[in-house]
């Protein structure tokens, strides 16, 4: 199992560039493992999309149905205060958001003390950074179009 980052769920949703890589990631894996706040993020992204005219409200429709199925599987990390503490010390450490700390905090959860040996699907630099000097194994290892 793996821990995907929203910027990786997304495109499993959403055809873009980078939904081949992350396809073959999925299969591979099997089985997702999210953060609790993944389906808002997801939610806002694709929101983004209809309000820039990228999609229509019945393609925004679809594509939340997609984010459902794929809720239906995956594992989700609740926000629990492990996740809180983790965060905290990821923004002391990274120069990342909250919402990102918060993402990574709860990685580091599921994965326990020893991350190496877990994979960390995503598509923020800053983001993989971290998690990379956190133990995780990021994924994919090239980014598409880099």
């Amino acid at each position: 199992m793996r821990f995907w980052d929203s910027s990786a769920i997304i495109p499993l949703c959403v055809a873009e560039r980078r939904s081949g890589a992350v396809r073959v990631l999925a299969e591979e894996d099997g089985h997702l493992v999210v953060w609790w706040g993944t389906p808002v993020e997801c939610a806002s992204a694709f929101s983004r999309l209809r309000r820039d005219g990228i999609v229509t409200d019945r393609e925004e429709d679809l594509i939340g149905g997609t984010l459902s199925l794929l809720g239906e599987a995956w594992t989700e990390v609740a926000p629990v205060e492990q996740v809180r503490r983790a965060a905290g010390r990821l923004l002391r450490l990274h120069p990342l958001r909250a919402a990102d700390a918060l993402q990574l905090g709860a990685a580091l959860t599921w994965a326990g003390q020893l991350p190496q040996g877990h994979g960390f699907v995503c598509f923020d630099q800053r983001l993989r950074e971290a998690a990379h000097k956190e133990g995780f194994g990021v994924l994919p290892e090239e980014l598409p179009g880099s």
